[in-house]
């Protein structure tokens, strides 16, 4: 029964080994899409927010409908700006 153990404990071994290094080359081969998988979770997070929202959509429709278009750009050049002082000042 010795014998079957450590056949046993060699084989688990080996496998652990294996799976080790298939965890290591996957993680390498997975590297490069890090950041655009990132992105576009960022993105799936933008919209279930509006999703989840859905009266700001009409809000920035009703409103572009009611500023002229040229006065739209301005405004939301002023918006994005807000926008992202909003965020630095969050910490984000």
């Amino acid at each position: 029964m010795s014998d079957k153990s450590s056949r046993l404990a060699e084989r688990r071994e080996r496998l652990v080994a294996q799976a080790a290094a298939q965890r290591m080359a996957l993680a390498q081969s997975i590297e490069p899409w890090r950041q655009p998988l990132a992105r576009a979770d960022q993105g799936l997070a933008a919209l279930r927010y509006i999703k989840s929202h859905p009266a700001w959509i009409v809000g920035g429709a009703v409103l572009l409908a009611i500023v002229r278009p040229g006065r739209a750009g301005n405004w939301l050049a002023r918006g994005w700006v807000t926008w992202k002082m909003v965020q630095k000042l969050r910490g984000r």
